[in-house]
């Protein structure tokens, strides 16, 4: 929950305080509103909810809004013990028409507990554009974060690419591509020389039951640079999923 007062009677400047929606990426923690049934890789490595406070304005045209927060942490109720330090966030998006969004989130904070300094920075790009029956989604992920007391940083990224068709007024498909590098473990641990260093490919096809329902159902598969993953106890480069479901809103 969280609650929000505006402060200006002139200006669109609002406060907001709680547990908030992330203010990094475009997909959302509700699967239907996003273009595939699985959220890709680098949205599932960042968070999907915040807590602290932010404080946004938006622009007379509707089409800036710019934001910075004060937060708990990478997705954190609370603070983690022994660091009382508070991270910050920004958001700037641009909507120059109404076929076109534009986004430019960061974050910084201390990861470290116990008095460990561990810097993390994170860089969050994506474009958003829809024209008739079809859609793009084009994001780009960049963070670096401290090594442990020491100057010296590890970094991760992660390019995605979504497109989108409506095949008939009730049915569309959608066809990813993602790439995830983290050789050095920050926030996808595999224990293995190499890291994680995965290639997805994905293909969606939606079908609108009724007003306030949706099946969906997506083939999808990963291929590592090591064999990170499993099948039957065997190690293996690759992992095929076909996932299905129904979602209803009421």
């Amino acid at each position: 929950a969280n609650v929000g007062i505006k402060l200006s009677q002139k200006h669109d400047i609002w406060l907001d305080a709680g547990i908030l929606p992330s203010h990094i990426g475009f997909e959302s923690a509700v699967s239907k509103d996003c273009w595939t049934l699985t959220r890709s890789i680098l949205a599932e490595n960042s968070p999907y909810y915040e807590s602290g406070a932010k404080l946004s304005y938006n622009s007379p045209n509707q089409q800036w809004t710019a934001s910075v927060l004060a937060l708990n942490g990478w997705q954190r109720i609370k603070r983690l013990d022994g660091n009382q330090t508070v991270s910050l966030g920004t958001q700037i998006t641009h909507k120059p028409n109404e076929n076109l969004t534009l986004n430019w989130s960061t974050y910084y904070g201390n990861e470290g507990i116990n008095n460990i300094s561990q810097k993390r920075y994170f860089s969050n790009l994506y474009a958003i554009y829809q024209h008739e029956k079809w859609g793009f989604i084009a994001g780009f992920d960049y963070g670096s974060q401290q090594k442990a007391n020491t100057d010296g940083y590890n970094n991760w990224y992660s390019p995605v690419a979504i497109v989108r068709y409506q095949l008939a007024p009730k049915m569309r498909l959608a066809a990813r591509y993602e790439y995830y590098q983290d050789k050095n473990g920050v926030i996808i641990s595999t224990n293995t020389p190499e890291g994680f260093q995965v290639t997805g490919y994905s293909l969606n096809w939606d079908y609108q039951v009724a007003e306030n329902a949706v099946f969906r159902i997506e083939a999808k598969n990963y291929h590592a640079n090591s064999a990170i993953f499993t099948e039957k106890s065997q190690p293996k480069n690759d992992n095929l999923a076909i996932t299905s479901s129904i979602a209803v809103q009421f």
